[in-house]
């Protein structure tokens, strides 16, 4: 979707734009940074920018796949207590993978459903509509977007959610 039909597009083109801008930026806070970089624990609770895209790409399973229906790939950590950790034997390749599988597996359910559609998380007794959770999502990638936005000034100073173009007329 180019930029001018972003503006013009219907509610469901239009929510899934703003998740996906917010996704890119997520990646994008991530280039140009070594292994030890990524995994760097920046707030007193170790807050890292590797283990925020490994949240990320956990909750984007349990929200588009796991409560539409869908099989999830089976996680190698426990959702509730590891998935903002970074254990030592899971590798930056590993998790960046696994948030394009669960972005790509949660962008077949966004096509495939309208917004109406009704899912049911199996950890809350409560019914979701696609279009509540592409909102909820929209809003918790832009959330920690935030954060990574200032863990990746922390580190080298660089800030924004995407590249700049100069001018160089």
């Amino acid at each position: 979707m180019t930029t001018h039909e972003m503006y013009t597009a219907g509610e469901k083109e239009t929510l899934h734009a703003s998740l996906n801008r917010h996704r890119d930026a997520v990646l994008w806070k991530l280039q140009g940074l070594d292994d030890e970089q990524l995994r760097r624990p920046m707030t007193p609770s170790g807050t890292n920018l590797l283990g925020l895209v490994k949240h990320l790409a956990s909750v984007e399973y349990g929200w588009f796949v796991e409560a539409f229906g869908e099989e999830a790939e089976p996680l190698w950590f426990d959702p509730y207590t590891e998935d903002l950790t970074v254990g030592p034997g899971e590798t930056t390749r590993q998790i960046v993978d696994f948030y394009g599988r669960a972005r790509a597996a949660a962008d077949r359910v966004i096509a495939g459903r309208p917004l109406e559609t009704l899912g049911r998380p199996s950890w809350r007794d409560i019914t979701v509509s696609l279009r509540w959770v592409l909102v909820h999502m929209a809003e918790e990638t832009a959330r920690h977007a935030g954060h990574m936005d200032i863990v990746r000034e922390l580190i080298d100073g660089a800030t924004g959610d995407h590249p700049r173009v100069t001018d160089t007329a």
